[in-house]
């Protein structure tokens, strides 16, 4: 089993798919990082020498920011917009969408499961 920037990457699978499985790593990147390391595309992880996954990871290590520092560093901006108590902080701070969806209906992703509101009547007919 590979394990590349602390992540145990799955041996059946594709290179190219199992390297979206490290966080900020996502399809255009994996498959840039397999043609900078040269390896085919259709070899799997199992197939993968020492020397090709050494490759890898200094590739990642050199070019991209993954796992642990990504995570902080996003981690960091929310709390900086959050501080700083912008639209965005305060959309954040309230746990409602960011980005300008709707929240009429749906955002129950960022809203959580929906409440009924105490003594409503149901209309009948």
């Amino acid at each position: 089993m590979a394990r590349i920037a602390g992540v145990n990457i799955p041996t059946q699978k594709r290179v190219v798919i199992g390297l979206r499985y490290i966080y900020g790593i996502g399809p255009y990147h994996a498959q840039s990082i397999v043609k900078k390391a040269g390896i085919p595309d259709e070899k799997r992880v199992f197939d993968l020498t020492d020397a090709e996954v050494l490759k890898i990871r200094e590739i990642i290590d050199s070019d991209y920011k993954v796992e642990g520092d990504l995570r902080r560093e996003v981690s960091l901006n929310i709390k900086r917009v959050t501080d700083l108590g912008c639209y965005r902080g305060l959309r954040h701070r309230k746990g409602l969408p960011v980005r300008g969806q709707r929240t009429h209906t749906n955002a129950r992703t960022r809203k959580g499961k929906a409440i009924p509101i105490a003594g409503k009547k149901m209309v009948t007919r």
